[in-house]
């Protein structure tokens, strides 16, 4: 059974900037390509700015570089279109949501926040796995929340419109943001840490509270997260959507692949081509075809299409 798929997360951007990648053709370790995109049914896909802090350019201009091949692939590829209120699966497009993984680039500047708004932005974590000065990061060195600056950009995305993305952040982070965000927030890659004890995997309190407040948990097919010998299958992933749907609700779990994030991937999925798969197990697990279109794709898209 073909259903449509929104993701809420990859790193293709970084690839398009630091090793040359396009759309069109597939070099080695990219798994976002055009045609997998479409032979797995992908109708929605988040494509997320992270500038690398080790680089000599800086995270600004990195971003802004990312920006621009997104911006370029969009003009030459008319398959592609940023998401409007209005999209449908059934046109055959494939529409798209730009976001920024750590906002390092922003040097806690409310004006640049608003200059990336103003290019597309609609999507926003603060941190990477790195402490920087607006939170702790899940894997950073310190137990932080937000800072001050933090608290005041997290207001300011709320009024422009752009969803803070809780993935990667410290638990203080998340108390701070579920407490003070006037908007719902949600979780672009993450997954369930009574599975899998790893910082970067959300307890189940978060995933309730995500929910309750009208967000989304995506569920991302990194190993490490997933299972303990970090070597994942589909039924890894299965186990975490299924327990994270338990927790917030079937309308409330969808999927974050982090596609082209990471150098190994589950045995039996291997790019976005796969992604059928994945939901036949959903269904072999007892999901209805109705449950199965909202995970799928129905809540990421409900979620996010309210910032557009």
């Amino acid at each position: 059974m073909q259903f449509p798929v929104a993701d809420a997360h990859c790193d293709y951007l970084f690839g398009a900037m630091d090793y040359g990648w396009t759309i069109d053709t597939q070099k080695r370790n990219q798994t976002i390509t055009l045609e997998n995109l479409q032979k797995g049914g992908v109708a929605l896909q988040f494509l997320a700015a992270w500038a690398d802090t080790k680089l000599r350019v800086p995270p600004l201009e990195q971003v802004l570089i990312m920006i621009d091949r997104y911006h370029s692939m969009l003009a030459e590829h008319p398959e592609l279109v940023p998401l409007s209120k209005d999209f449908e699966p059934a046109s055959g497009k494939i529409a798209t949501v730009l976001a920024v993984e750590g906002a390092e680039c922003l040097g806690a500047s409310p004006s640049i926040l608003r200059d990336l708004y103003r290019l597309g932005v609609r999507a926003m974590t603060f941190t990477w796995n790195s402490d920087n000065e607006l939170a702790g990061a899940g894997q950073g060195k310190k137990r932080r929340g937000l800072s001050a600056a933090g608290r005041e950009i997290l207001s300011e995305m709320n009024r422009l419109g752009i969803a803070f993305d809780v993935s990667h952040l410290s638990d203080d982070g998340i108390e701070d943001a579920l407490a003070l965000s006037s908007q719902p927030i949600f979780a672009s890659h993450s997954n369930c840490r009574q599975l899998m004890n790893a910082p970067r995997c959300l307890k189940d309190e978060y995933i309730r509270a995500i929910a309750e407040k009208g967000g989304v948990v995506g569920i991302n097919f990194y190993g490490p997260q997933l299972c303990e010998s970090g070597h994942a299958t589909i039924r890894d992933i299965v186990r975490h959507i299924a327990h994270a749907a338990s927790i917030a609700g079937v309308s409330h779990v969808c999927i974050g692949s982090d596609f082209d994030g990471m150098q190994q991937y589950p045995k039996d999925l291997r790019n976005p081509s796969d992604l059928p798969a994945l939901l036949d197990a959903l269904l072999s697990e007892g999901f209805t075809p109705a449950e199965v279109e909202r995970i799928a794709y129905r809540n990421l898209h409900d979620y996010i299409v309210q910032f557009m």
